[in-house]
């Protein structure tokens, strides 16, 4: 197989498996269809603009009429094809082109990738089948057949797909993750935790998201609200919005005076632990006795490459260091660093407030009265303040002036 057909499998092999699986089930933890590896529809995959890939399809198709028995850019052809969502005509190209090179076991895979976003999963399945029988070590063929199984309702099939995967790439996130899943169906709690740690680590936003259920209810791990909130924390990083809702109802749970006491202190407990793990990965600063904003140091080292994102980890972990921190940077910036009037802090102190931190909404208040990168809104910084101890609110009205 030439170094192009390769490259361009590949690049439809990650697109395809989880796009147009994407659409025959919906999502769910049990959903081994649903990938990081691609995700929206068939129409961001690789253009940013339709004319682009016409121009692309046009260039292709006069190659193909001057070089009718080049498979290698009628694959092409049909990798450009899917990307518009001409499903048919891509399949054709396919065929056109095993039919030149009926032993190219690359070509049996695109073909039965493009079957799959067309979901023919049958014919899929035969596609990816005789791919695996023409280059058994094609490891993307048996993770293609892995979706395909499980589509069939073949769940057993499916597993052994990717277990056979795993054997070729051992390191391949999104075949972990999908593993997990289907073991997770099968009662086989424990050994889908290990696989969700490994996709998890290899930065699947799912597989954080669902090993954070998992330390939140103890399902085949030991229960552990502080790492449940760290892989929360890691999903919400890559813009897993459930892990972040998750997150927020710890912050409000933690926060709220309809909450017991005990439950309360076992939140806040588990905030301190995330908190504290963030200096795990910092083994050259020396850890202080007492909890300490870790941001706060670096800043002081001014590490601002590390501090920055390690202040916004604790500001959500509902830090007061560092929210402090955190409000003299939004005004002042950190050369070339950070801006001042930063969004990302701002939405930071937006997030925490709403779920009831106090320090946030006198941040808020601040920013809002004073008009601090955003126009002066005075309503709006004393909407802050309800809820508020009256001692507090009347300090930070003495301060800006709002009486």
């Amino acid at each position: 197989m030439r170094p192009r057909s390769i490259l361009l499998v590949l690049t439809v092999a990650a697109t395809v498996c989880s796009s147009s699986l994407a659409r025959s089930h919906s999502p769910s933890e049990h959903n081994p269809s649903e990938s990081s590896e691609a995700s929206g529809s068939i129409s961001g995959l690789g253009f940013n603009e339709p004319a682009d890939a016409m121009t692309e399809i046009a260039s292709l198709r006069r190659t193909v009429r001057l070089l009718p028995n080049d498979p290698d850019y009628r694959l092409q052809l049909a990798g450009a094809l899917l990307r518009v969502g001409d499903l048919d005509a891509a399949v054709e190209e396919c065929r056109a082109a095993i039919t030149l090179q009926p032993d190219d076991g690359n070509a049996h895979l695109q073909l039965g990738l493009m079957l799959m976003a067309k979901q023919e999963w049958r014919a899929a399945a035969s596609a990816l089948g005789e791919a695996i029988r023409l280059e058994p070590d094609l490891s993307h063929a048996h993770y293609s057949l892995g979706s395909v199984q499980y589509s069939l309702g073949n769940v057993t099939a499916a597993v052994e797909s990717y277990r056979r995967t795993l054997e070729l790439r051992p390191l391949f996130p999104d075949a972990h993750y999908r593993l997990a899943l289907l073991l997770r169906v099968t009662g086989r709690t424990r050994e889908a935790a290990q696989h969700l740690e490994t996709a998890a680590a290899g930065g699947v936003p799912q597989a954080r998201l669902f090993l954070g259920n998992a330390y939140q209810t103890g399902q085949g791990v030991e229960k552990n609200l502080g790492l449940a909130i760290f892989w929360w924390m890691q999903a919400a990083d890559l813009g897993q919005q459930t892990a972040a809702n998750s997150l927020s109802k710890v912050r409000r749970q933690a926060l709220s005076s309809e909450s017991t006491k005990q439950r309360r202190v076992e939140l806040q407990s588990a905030l301190q632990i995330y908190r504290n793990t963030l200096w795990n990965d910092f083994p050259d600063i020396s850890r202080p006795s007492e909890p300490q904003s870790l941001g706060k140091v670096l800043r002081e080292q001014n590490r601002a490459e590390d501090a920055i994102p390690i202040l916004l980890r604790e500001c959500f972990a509902l830090s007061e260091e560092a929210h402090a921190e955190l409000a003299t940077l939004y005004e002042a910036g950190w050369d070339q660093y950070l801006k001042p009037f930063d969004k990302t802090i701002l939405s930071c102190f937006e997030s925490t407030s709403a779920d009831g931190f106090t320090p946030a909404k006198k941040i808020l208040t601040r920013i809002y009265a004073k008009g601090l990168g955003l126009e002066t809104n005075i309503p709006k910084a004393k909407a802050f303040l309800k809820g508020l101890p009256k001692q507090d609110t009347q300090s930070l009205f003495d301060e800006l002036g709002l009486n």
